[in-house]
């Protein structure tokens, strides 16, 4: 269950995050930040999230290092915008619906990654644990940096880490 905390001056109040409504699909910004439906799913939507991009990965897998880049980067920076307007629409800052960043963290975590099922499936897992153990910065810049950069930037990291260990064991097994 998605859940939002508000901070009071004396405790903090932990409610449900607001449902979200299958109408928002309708809206090009909101299907893509929603991670086509995936940010839906009652249980573990970031998930949900993850493995939406392995297909996508797959289908940017044959493009050479230059424009694989290119292609992170227009993702990257255009989801700084998705995440804030889907936030904005549904009142809650980085709402565990919104999945486009686990999307991006995991084409940043494939990045000159080996080839093979193997590879795919380490890479999932590897950022599913960046991302949901959140090591240091991660946490810290979590809960300090807000808007669509915020909701983007604990994945990106999570997404280099989880492409530095994947890097790392390529370099060992091979």
């Amino acid at each position: 269950m998605v859940v939002t905390i508000i901070a009071t001056a004396k405790d903090s109040i932990i409610l449900p995050a607001p449902k979200i409504s299958p109408h928002l699909l309708l809206n090009p910004a909101h299907l893509l930040s929603l991670g086509f439906g995936s940010g839906l799913a009652p249980l573990a939507p970031g998930t949900a999230g993850t493995l939406v991009a392995v297909p996508l990965y797959l289908l940017a897998e044959p493009l050479g290092l230059p424009l694989y880049l290119l292609l992170v980067l227009v993702m990257l920076l255009t989801g700084i915008g998705l995440c804030a307007y889907t936030s904005r629409a549904l009142g809650v800052h980085d709402h565990g619906g919104i999945v486009w960043d686990e999307i991006v963290g995991y084409f940043i975590t494939m990045i000159s990654a080996p080839a093979g099922w193997g590879w795919l499936a380490a890479g999932f897992v590897l950022f599913r644990l960046f991302d949901i153990w959140k090591p240091w910065p991660i946490a810290l810049l979590d809960r300090r940096v807000s808007g669509g950069i915020g909701i983007m930037l604990d994945d990106v990291i999570a997404g280099l880490y989880a492409l530095l260990t994947m890097q790392l064991a390529a370099f060992l097994v091979y």
